[in-house]
């Protein structure tokens, strides 16, 4: 569905008028968000429509008609959303770490909560332990060898495990 806006209230927005630039990016502001969620990462949606209502809250005085505001508009749209994406690969995060963030960052936090539990208590004795001891009493990985007589590559890698199988067990 295209962007429909009255041909008065663009010209008051690029004459510069406060009120109407403001009333352009509230009247635009659902239809960018339709289009964000279906193009950008989860994680970047509510960036990269930020980052788009600011551009056209920025150029709209240069605009030259209200039909060309929808095309141009997705066209930002999608460019922020493609920024936002190479950002994210540029920071060489694997790809499964990315659909994993995805999915993650689309549970709501008192079902994430409630599998992260589950995933804890799942794990064997001995990742568990080392888990919980790191995640929630903080300790250092020093601290935790101490308590439990094991050497830090030992603790080491039993965190690294126990943070993988709950990853696997989340992911599942």
């Amino acid at each position: 569905m295209p962007i429909v806006v009255d041909d008065q209230l663009l010209s008051a927005a690029q004459r510069g008028d406060g009120k109407a630039l403001s009333h352009l990016v509230e009247v635009c502001q659902p239809d960018v968000r339709r289009y964000v969620r279906r193009h950008c990462a989860a994680a970047d949606a509510e960036d990269a429509m930020q980052e788009s209502l600011i551009i056209l809250f920025r150029r709209a005085p240069s605009l030259r008609s209200a039909g060309a505001l929808g095309s141009w508009l997705f066209q930002v749209v999608r460019r922020e959303c493609q920024r936002l994406a190479r950002k994210m690969f540029r920071q060489d995060v694997p790809l499964d770490e990315v659909v994993e963030r995805q999915y993650l960052s689309s549970r709501v936090d008192v079902e994430l909560r409630l599998d992260i539990a589950t995933s804890i208590q799942s794990l064997p004795d001995i990742y568990r332990e080392v888990i919980v001891l790191r995640d929630f009493e903080e300790l250092t990985v020093r601290e935790i060898g101490l308590r439990l007589g094991l050497v830090p590559e030992t603790v080491k890698t039993r965190i690294r495990r126990g943070r993988q199988l709950i990853r696997e067990h989340l992911l599942a």
